[in-house]
């Protein structure tokens, strides 16, 4: 093979020098890396590093993902697989490892921790300790993913505590999640061995948790966006922070990934060196990556971009590989055999009917931008005994069915309602709930949510949109929550479907993705799952009712 010789100024994050260069690739390792003068304007640097993402979350099988990441200078991931896990197990971890085989991007996968994510909802799979045991072994999985039950830390569970032990014994790094942990309790889940988190979202949250020992990880996604209460952390403690989406839409996807986050830093004025030390090098050293940081002798893995101030990819190159070169992705759409677990039947008007002449009740509160919700207790609306939507509160009827039983009596809709979805027709509904993926609708009437859920049951798995003439769905055929189209084509469709949700009256700015976090028990304070209406902060099941 060739020499690949490549001159730019050389961005050495780590001796925070530039220096006009040349690079010399022979097969997939830098060779050399030599000072050489020339009139190159374009900067060479390590490429983009998401430190924590769910690949499920843009709808795009890993292949997929990858064509468009690799526009962005996007050269790996830190991928939590739990999502197609809760659905599939074991052969939904597998699937997407080899998915990602299929592309040069490195996709490195975890061992999921909490499948299902709590005892309180229904899932279609569990990956028990034996299952994290084997999986560790496997060295395509770097890391154990992150630890939801953190009470189950706090409180010594016995099948947690051989889970945090297994990834100990095979020298991998342990993922956290835990949102609003602070004190004593905090102390302890990182005594377990837990070294990061990405579900801090105050400065005061993640500074504790820095001062303790953890790394943070910045997140912004298409829900939660966490950067402008965090980013102020950087300057001081750049060594102990990465950048993450956690969870990104197609459409964002599109338009920008780890770039942006670093666009925006630089326009605070932070030290170019820091923050890219952020983005490139701490997810590469904290979970031992096979990831070239711009050195001799490592994997060829980096970027050229147009200046340091808005990382415009003009190439990517990965183990030597270009992969995208001036508006031009080379990695193709690969064939995808689904895999699924749907079993539920199609519903009547009355399973969403709810009988009960209470004058209070608890809501959800969605807030955008963010994964925590709040409680909030607003006047019923009872029409014939029914409890409905109130479309001048803005207080919806929302639901969850459960997708992996075909019988009648243990499938009932779970109901509760919600607050700022700001509907004044019809309804929405996905079969992306995190994390066990039930279905999951917000309508302003009985018949509107009975008409989604149907469709989403129709097509075993999509988001979709219907109003009084209308409807439109994006079928997610893999494991109900991901496409088996091209990346282009769902985020076109995602589009229209976002367009017709606020056509519909919604003000959020990522209707679908805040929608699929309603479900999602392990963060606060108020939320829905299959078997009933939940409260995140206590951890137990509370009543829709108000006495």
């Amino acid at each position: 093979m060739s020499l690949l010789k490549l001159q730019g100024n050389i961005v050495d994050i780590q001796n925070k020098r530039i220096f006009k260069g040349e690079i010399t690739v022979k097969h997939d390792r830098i060779v050399s890396i030599k000072e050489k003068y020339h009139d190159v304007e374009t900067y060479i640097l390590p490429g983009f590093i998401d430190a924590h993402i769910h690949i499920e979350s843009s709808m795009l099988v890993p292949s997929e993902f990858a064509k468009i990441a690799v526009k962005h200078g996007t050269v790996a991931t830190v991928s939590d697989p739990h999502e197609i896990a809760n659905v599939c197990g074991l052969e939904g971890v597998h699937f997407m490892i080899e998915s990602g085989k299929q592309v040069p991007l490195k996709f490195n996968f975890g061992a999921p921790s909490c499948v299902p994510a709590t005892t309180f909802e229904s899932a279609g799979a569990t990956i028990n300790s034996n299952d994290v045991k084997e999986l560790l072994q496997n060295p395509n999985i770097k890391y154990l993913t992150e630890m939801m039950n953190y009470p189950g830390v706090i409180f010594d569970d016995d099948e947690v505590l051989k889970k945090l032990h297994w990834a100990k014994h095979f020298n991998k790094p342990i993922d956290g999640h835990a949102p609003g942990l602070v004190g004593d309790n905090l102390t302890k889940y990182i005594s377990a061995g837990i070294s990061t988190d990405h579900e801090c979202f105050t400065y005061d949250e993640a500074l504790e948790k820095l001062q303790k020992g953890m790394k943070v990880l910045i997140r912004e996604g298409s829900a939660a966006k966490n950067f402008e209460a965090l980013i102020s952390l950087l300057p001081k403690y750049y060594e102990r922070l990465m950048f993450c989406s956690d969870d990104k839409h197609p459409d964002d996807l599109m338009l920008s990934h780890i770039n942006n986050l670093c666009a925006r830093a630089v326009s605070k004025g932070i030290d170019i060196f820091k923050i890219l030390q952020v983005a490139c090098i701490n997810p590469v050293e904290h979970y031992n990556l096979d990831v070239g940081l711009l050195k001799e002798g490592d994997f060829a893995d980096f970027i050229v971009v147009e200046d340091l101030v808005n990382f415009k990819t003009i190439q990517t190159f990965i183990n030597g590989k270009l992969v995208y070169d001036k508006g031009l992705t080379f990695i193709q759409t690969e064939l995808v055999k689904p895999i699924n677990n749907f079993k539920c039947k199609t519903k009547q008007v009355s399973d969403f009917r709810i009988e009960s002449e209470t004058k209070q009740i608890r809501v959800i509160e969605a807030l955008e931008g963010q994964l925590v919700t709040n409680e909030i207790i607003a006047n019923s609306n009872i029409d014939n005994g029914n409890i409905v939507s109130n479309i001048d509160e803005d207080i919806l009827k929302m639901t969850v069915v459960n997708r992996y039983h075909s019988n009648d009596n243990e499938d009932k809709p779970a109901i509760a309602f919600i607050k700022n979805f700001g509907l004044k027709e019809g309804a929405i509904a996905s079969s992306v709930g995190h994390d066990s993926h039930n279905i999951i609708a917000v309508g302003v009437s009985d018949e509107a949510i009975c008409k989604a859920v149907n469709l989403i049951i129709e097509n075993k798995g999509g988001i979709c949109a219907v109003s009084n003439s209308e409807e439109k769905i994006l079928p997610l055929p893999v494991a109900g929550i991901m496409s088996d189209r091209s990346a282009e084509e769902v985020a076109e469709t995602y589009q229209k479907l976002d367009v017709m949700t606020k056509e519909l009256g919604s003000k959020l700015n990522a209707p679908y993705m805040t929608l699929s976090f309603m479900a999602l028990l392990v963060i606060p304070s108020l939320k829905l799952s299959d078997k009933g209406l939940f409260n995140g902060t206590d951890f137990k099941f509370t009543s829709l009712e108000v006495n």
